[in-house]
C-alpha cells in the first residue's frame, strides 16, 4: 500500500466524520422518530444502519461507475447535486406531512376524566384518552412505512465529498485503492451516525418530557422539515 493511499485513508475517515457531523439530516430524523415512535435501541440502530448503508452505497456505486467508464468528474458532481436536491425536497415533504399528521393526532388525544367508586366506597377519578389503549390501523401503517420512507430518502441523498475528494484521487492507483478508501469513508460515516443517534436517543430518554409526549410526532415532523430546509437552503 503506497503512502498516497494511506494518506487518502486518513482523509476519507476525516471527511466521513466531518461530513456526518455537519449534516443534521444524518442523525436528527432518527433521533426524533425513535423518541416519537418509541423504537427500541436495537430497532433504532438497525434503521439508522440500513439507511446509512443505502446512503453510502448509492454514492460508492455511482463513483465506481464513473471511474470505470472514465466519466468526467463534473458530470458526476452534477448527478450528485441533482440527487441532493431530490433528497432535500423529499425530506421537506416527509417532515411537513409527518408534522401535519402529528398535529392531527395530538388534537385527537383529548384526555377526559372517568369517575368510579372502589369496593371500599372510596371515590376515584382518573384521566383517560382514546388513543392510549386502542389499536388504530392508520397509526400502525404510518409506523411501518416510516423506515422505508427514510431509506428511500437516504438512498437519494448523496455523499457529496466522497467521489471528488476520495474516490477519484484513489483511482490514480488502482481499483483496490478506490474500494479501500470508499469503504473507510462509508464505515466512518455509518459509525458516526450510529454513535450520535444512539447517544442522543439515550440522553433524550432521560429528559422529563412527559407533558410534550402527545406532541412528540408533530415535533418530530417539524425537526425533520427543518433538517430538510437546512440541507436545501443553507447547504449543510
Amino acid at each position: 500500500m503506497s503512502n498516497e493511499v494511506i494518506i487518502l485513508i486518513g482523509i476519507a475517515a476525516s471527511i466521513g466524520f466531518i461530513h456526518t457531523i455537519l449534516g443534521p439530516d444524518h442523525y436528527l430524523p432518527f433521533i426524533v422518530l425513535s423518541k416519537a415512535r418509541q423504537w427500541s435501541r436495537v430497532k433504532t440502530a438497525a434503521i439508522t444502519f440500513i439507511c446509512g448503508l443505502g446512503h453510502v452505497l448509492s454514492s460508492i456505486v455511482l463513483g465506481f461507475i464513473g471511474v470505470a467508464l472514465g466519466i468526467a468528474l463534473f458530470r458526476l458532481e452534477a448527478i450528485e447535486s441533482f440527487r441532493g436536491d431530490i433528497a432535500a425536497w423529499l425530506l421537506l415533504a416527509f417532515g411537513f406531512t409527518y408534522f401535519i399528521w402529528g398535529i392531527h393526532r395530538a388534537i385527537r388525544i383529548r384526555s377526559h376524566e372517568h369517575a368510579h367508586v372502589h369496593e371500599s366506597g372510596e371515590p376515584h377519578i382518573h384521566p383517560h384518552n382514546h388513543l392510549g389503549d386502542h389499536s388504530h390501523p392508520h397509526d400502525s401503517k404510518v409506523g411501518s412505512l416510516t423506515p422505508w420512507v427514510l431509506f428511500t430518502i437516504f438512498v437519494f441523498g448523496p455523499c457529496e465529498p466522497l467521489i471528488p475528494l476520495v474516490m477519484y484521487p484513489a483511482a490514480k492507483n488502482d481499483m483496490l485503492s478506490v474500494a479501500i478508501v470508499a469503504s473507510v469513508f462509508g464505515l466512518t460515516t455509518i459509525g458516526t451516525m450510529l454513535s450520535i443517534v444512539l447517544a442522543s436517543s439515550y440522553g433524550l430518554s432521560r429528559l422529563p418530557l412527559r407533558r410534550l409526549e402527545k406532541y412528540s410526532h408533530a415535533l418530530a415532523g417539524l425537526v425533520i422539515f427543518l433538517s430538510g430546509g437546512a440541507i436545501k437552503f443553507l447547504g449543510l
